[in-house]
Order: structure tokens, then sequence, then C-alpha cells
């Protein structure tokens, strides 16, 4: 009897230091004295924001989310991101009557907010400019972006070597480049104009991944105005050190 009270007594301990251990180590965002918390990594999406951070000239805390190790499918990621993708980003000064902190994910969404929060690199509602400047933020995000990631995963990260998905999204890949080749001819400088913009830290680093990975498949000299503007933005120390934000070899 008294060896069935003692298992039963041990068994009970156990499962309230297993339900103590699960509580206490619940994981929570990381949170610095910084008015904007960035949760991200150094890809072509999460890029756009470690710019843009640079070029407004706000201050922030950078934490880096490997999603290599499923970190954006953790709970406390997902109840500031429902979807599970990086970049998000937490403003506890925002712009506005509420001060409430605002939580934003979407890398266009965030981009939108911090040219409105500051008034640089995107004109004012009601202007020509501003709807251009959109228009191309939202070809990234809808083109660019889906195209070049679905290339660059047939072509390096499938299990099964697919001829016609490698085919198709390159392809694709090579018209969105011509696009903005084109466009680039057109304004002779930045991608909706004459101005820099949101629409340019979006659309450089996706541009600058695919043509530095895939040079050898794509024909040589077929962006002379991309290769411009590459080289443009690239030079600006703002982008320079946006590049390197929740880098994994920093």
């Amino acid at each position: 009897m008294y060896r069935l009270l003692l298992v039963g007594f041990c068994r009970t301990v156990s499962r309230h230091f297993m339900t103590m251990t699960a509580a206490t180590t619940t994981k929570i965002p990381q949170i610095g004295d910084k008015p904007i918390q960035l949760y991200s990594l150094a890809t072509p999406n999460g890029q756009k924001i470690g710019i843009a951070l640079e070029e407004f000239g706000l201050e922030y805390d950078a934490h880096l989310i490997d999603i290599s190790q499923d970190i954006q499918y953790e709970d406390w990621f997902k109840k500031i991101n429902p979807n599970s993708k990086i970049p998000v980003l937490v403003d506890r000064q925002p712009i506005g009557n509420d001060k409430q902190p605002i939580t934003i994910f979407e890398s266009g969404a965030i981009l939108i907010y911090l040219a409105d929060k500051t008034g640089k690199f995107l004109a004012p509602i009601g202007t020509r400019q501003r709807y251009e400047t959109i228009e191309w933020l939202m070809w990234q995000m809808s083109g660019v972006g889906p195209m070049f990631g679905q290339a660059n995963h047939f072509h390096r990260a499938a299990k099964e070597d697919i001829a016609y998905a490698k085919k198709r999204y390159l392809d694709e890949a090579k018209r969105l480049l011509k696009v903005l080749d084109t466009q680039l001819a057109t304004t002779n400088s930045f991608t909706s104009g004459n101005d820099y913009t949101i629409a340019d830290m979006a659309i450089f680093p996706w541009v600058q991944f695919f043509i530095k990975n895939y040079k050898d498949k794509l024909d040589e000299n077929a962006y002379p105005n991309i290769e411009k503007w590459l080289k443009l933005i690239g030079d600006r120390p703002q982008v320079q050190k946006g590049l390197k934000v929740c880098s994994k070899n920093d």
C-alpha cells in the first residue's frame, strides 16, 4: 500500500513539474528599448524593411527570425502574424491619435506605413506620383516576389527536378526583369519616376538577388538599365547597412 501511495505521489509531482516547466519555457517575443521592433530575416523580403528603416532614419531593434528552424510557426509569432511570415514590425510610437502599439505584417503594408509616418519616399495622398509608386510596389508584391521566389525554389530547393516548373518560373522572371528594364529606360532614374521611393526599396533586394544568383541563366547585357539602377541604389550607405539587418552571418 505504501508503495502504491509513493508511486502515486511521484507521478503527481512529475506531472506538476512538467506543467511548471512548460509554463516557464513558453516563448515570448524579444523586445528591445527602441520605439520600433522588427522581427525579420535577411531574405529579399526581409531586406526591404531593413533598408527602409535605415533610409527613414528610425530607431529600431532587430530580432532575427530563423525560418529554417520554423520559428515563424511558434505560437508567440503567430500572435503578431497569423500568416507565419516575415517581416513583422511593431511600432510603440504609432502615428495618429491612437497611442497603443501597432503591429503590421506584409512588407508592402509596412513600407506604406513607414512612409506615411515619416513623410518620406512616398508622395502625399491625391498626387499622381503617390499612386504610380504604389502601383510599382504592388507589382513587386504580386509579381516579382512570388515569381522569383518560385523560380528559386524549383531551381535550388525542390526535392524533385521538375523541368516544366523550372522553365515556367524562370521565363516569368525574365519577363518581369524586361518589364522593369523598360520602365527604367522610360524614367532614366528610379522605378516610378525621378524620385527614389519605397517601390525601389521593395524591388531592389529581389532583383539584386536574382541577377546575382541566376546570371548564367539570363541573356547577357539584356537588362542595361537594371544594371545602372542596381549600382545607383546599391551604392547608398543606408541600403548597404539595411541589407545586413537580421542576417545570420553577422
